[in-house]
């Protein structure tokens, strides 16, 4: 992976806050990295000798937020929740609100405490496509303590507070300089430097190693010869608006890895083992409408059945969101994403396109193990992310 950071460019930065803008866009500029409003970054200074912790505003995007999207919290209010045995999400938001030094700012990032906590001024976080796809495999866990030594590798845990308190009990006894950074399975990488070149750096050398590694045992040669399909897609999109409510736009995906994707054997159990990284959920479900035949009604309503019987599994006071699927794919020919615009199919399309080739590389390290379905249903499910996906 490239390293972006140009010391000219960076001399033009009056700031830290502008250093943290500039090294934020160059995370956000790579789609390997970060995609549509996914990780955050933050930086620690202080104002009026306030100790004040800049972190993302939720809902803005890494490729081009500006200063303004930058929330500003007070670092003593975030340490303090760190320690709090328990916090549900209402009272944290709350919390943060109160902690802002500036009322009309976003509101800070879900992982704003456990960006306090890391006690260096610029911290990089990113769902890195090369990091999550060996972090998502059987042998995950072994595979990254060989690559990773000098890291804190934590298993999965519900982003937010949980996540924050977790890393809270993990490294209150520890030497932060032992570390390099952290890996977080299933969801990211948190590299963190004193210096925004630094931090960048670390973050680039972090997934360059780990592409390396995909690289060397885990290529993926795409063969796939053009098989006919009777698919209608306009009878595809007038279906698909009747069970959404709503008019439907559709992004299709026909290039060489949608259709070897689509070939696969035993395709409606290969793709449909769960999303590459949680938040990935709000936008393409769990799992996809696999359609193996021409029953297109036929293969919706089963879709929603089985949506419905997820949903009652593991639902308690929760309200089911729309049951309908938001992408599907077409045996042997192509995958459609769904969305009320142009704009959210395309974004849903990013999505699986960066999924398919994770999942086909993951499969090659001994097979790809996505977050457990009850783990994905608590994320689809979560206020936080529903309240991002408004946005």
């Amino acid at each position: 992976m490239d390293n972006l950071y140009s010391d000219s460019e960076a001399a033009k930065c009056k700031s830290n806050l502008d250093l943290r803008v500039y090294t934020s866009n160059l995370l956000g500029s790579n789609d390997e990295l970060v995609l549509h409003g996914g990780g955050n970054t933050s930086v620690k200074g202080d104002i009026d000798g306030i100790d004040v912790l800049h972190v993302k505003g939720s809902g803005w995007n890494l490729a081009d937020i500006k200063a303004e999207g930058f929330a500003p919290v007070r670092l003593d209010a975030l340490l303090e929740m760190a320690k709090e045995e328990s916090l549900s999400d209402s009272e944290m938001v709350a919390r943060q609100k109160e902690a802002m030094m500036n009322s009309s700012a976003p509101n800070p990032s879900v992982e704003a405490i456990l960006h306090a906590l890391i006690p260096y001024k610029f911290v990089d976080h990113t769902h890195a496509d090369a990091i999550v796809t060996i972090s998502n495999t059987i042998n995950g866990d072994e595979h990254i303590v060989k690559l990773f030594p000098n890291f804190l590798i934590v298993d999965y845990v519900m982003p937010g507070f949980e996540l924050a308190h977790k890393i809270y009990e993990l490294t209150k006894n520890m030497n932060w300089d032992e570390i390099e950074g952290i890996i977080l399975h299933n969801h990211g990488i948190f590299t963190f430097d004193d210096d925004a070149k630094k931090s960048y750096t670390k973050m680039i050398d972090a997934v360059t190693k780990a592409e390396q590694f995909l690289d060397e045992n885990a290529t993926v040669e795409i063969v796939h010869k053009y098989v006919h399909s009777d698919c209608d897609i306009g009878r595809v999109v007038n279906t698909m608006g009747a069970y959404k409510g709503h008019e439907v736009h559709i992004a299709i995906n026909q290039t060489p890895l949608a259709a070897f994707y689509a070939s696969q054997p035993n395709l409606r159990e290969f793709a449909s083992r769960g999303v590459l990284t949680p938040e990935h959920i709000i936008r393409t479900k769990r799992v996809p409408l696999i359609m193996e035949d021409t029953d297109l009604i036929g293969g919706i309503e089963r879709y929603i059945k089985a949506y419905t019987e997820y949903f009652n599994k593991y639902a308690t006071d929760e309200v089911m969101l729309n049951p309908a699927p938001n992408y599907m794919i077409i045996k042997n020919l192509a995958v459609v994403s769904f969305g009320k615009s142009r704009e959210e199919a395309k974004i849903i399309y990013d999505i699986v396109e960066h999924t398919m080739l994770a999942v086909l590389r993951a499969d090659k390290l001994g097979g790809y193990k996505s977050i457990s379905e009850k783990d994905s249903f608590a994320m689809e499910y979560w206020e936080l992310e529903q309240a991002k996906l408004k946005k």
